[in-house]
């Protein structure tokens, strides 16, 4: 699932007025959490001003500074000549393009978004003539990228752009608040029955802390894995999920099995293997989902 906000207060939408563009992410590296792209913008002509703000990367300060300074950009005076646009993109969503058949890998999922989100600020109204993006991958390739999507625009990828730009700064922080806002206020789903008891002591979410490996050992089902917050994707809960969980193994017939053939000789399959057996026992399987979802059990090898 995918969200888009967008915070400003600048109301006059002149196509002779420019813009600056700056794109920051927050959340690449945990195992836990969405990530959040962030858009900052900025009239040209007030850039100058905008400087003067004191925005650094989101990286280099404390959670009360972020705030602050999160504070100050929403603030009317800078607001009204500056804005944010922020996309969020859930832990299922980035577990579901990396683990599908074709995979989509976090750089192509971290280009298309940036991608997305500038237009959406340009759909918006906003005339953007300068774009800044802290590089993913090779910043060469995907300057190229960009500049070929947003022609006449002036471009500009670089490693380390959220230390070297504020409007850059500005996103970072923007996209960091709203991440750890997700975080603080993430409504476990699994919970919501009562059934389960999910703790909040997570740690950091990043797989080399040990609170966040304790976290998942503990709160991991040994049927479906884990809670929505978590990224099945990451080769450490791949790891986690293939020693402690239930495995499965789906049963494919055989060529040399018997095939009933009908009177014009065309193969058909048996009445049997459309429909159960009416007369086995049917298991006793609790689980919430399979109750929600109004699952029958056809067999039980258990």
């Amino acid at each position: 699932m995918l969200q888009f906000f967008v915070n400003t207060t600048i109301y006059s939408k002149n196509p002779s007025n420019r813009y600056i563009l700056g794109v920051d992410e927050a959340g690449r590296g945990p195992v836990l959490g969405p990530m959040v792209y962030t858009a900052g913008f900025c009239l040209e002509e007030k850039y100058s001003e905008f400087k003067n703000n004191d925005f650094v990367d989101s990286k280099q300060i404390d959670e009360a500074k972020r705030e602050d300074r999160f504070l100050a950009i929403q603030s009317d005076e800078i607001n009204e000549y500056s804005g944010w646009a922020t996309q969020i993109i859930s832990p299922q969503e980035i577990s579901h393009s990396m683990l599908r058949r074709n995979k989509y890998n976090l750089n192509a999922l971290a280009h298309d978004t940036t991608i997305d989100i500038i237009q959406k600020v340009i759909d918006l109204g906003y005339n953007i003539t300068e774009i800044y993006v802290d590089t993913v991958g090779p910043p060469e390739s995907y300057n190229k990228k960009l500049s070929n999507r947003f022609p006449g625009t002036k471009v500009v990828v670089a490693k380390k752009a959220d230390s070297l730009y504020p409007i850059v700064s500005a996103a970072s922080i923007c996209a960091k608040v709203a991440r750890d806002t997700v975080i603080k206020n993430w409504k476990f789903l699994e919970s919501s029955s009562g059934e389960l008891d999910i703790s909040r002591n997570f740690g950091s979410g990043y797989p080399s802390d040990p609170n966040t490996v304790k976290w998942l050992k503990k709160n991991m089902d040994h049927v479906f894995g884990y809670p929505n917050i978590v990224r099945f994707s990451w080769s450490t809960c791949k790891k986690l999920l293939d020693e402690n969980t239930a495995h499965v193994s789906f049963h494919c017939e055989s060529d040399e099995e018997p095939i009933k053939k009908n009177v014009l000789g065309t193969k058909r399959k048996a009445s049997h293997e459309f429909f159960p057996d009416t007369n086995k026992p049917k298991p006793m399987f609790n689980s919430l989902f399979i109750k929600k979802n109004c699952i029958e059990i056809f067999s039980n090898s258990i």
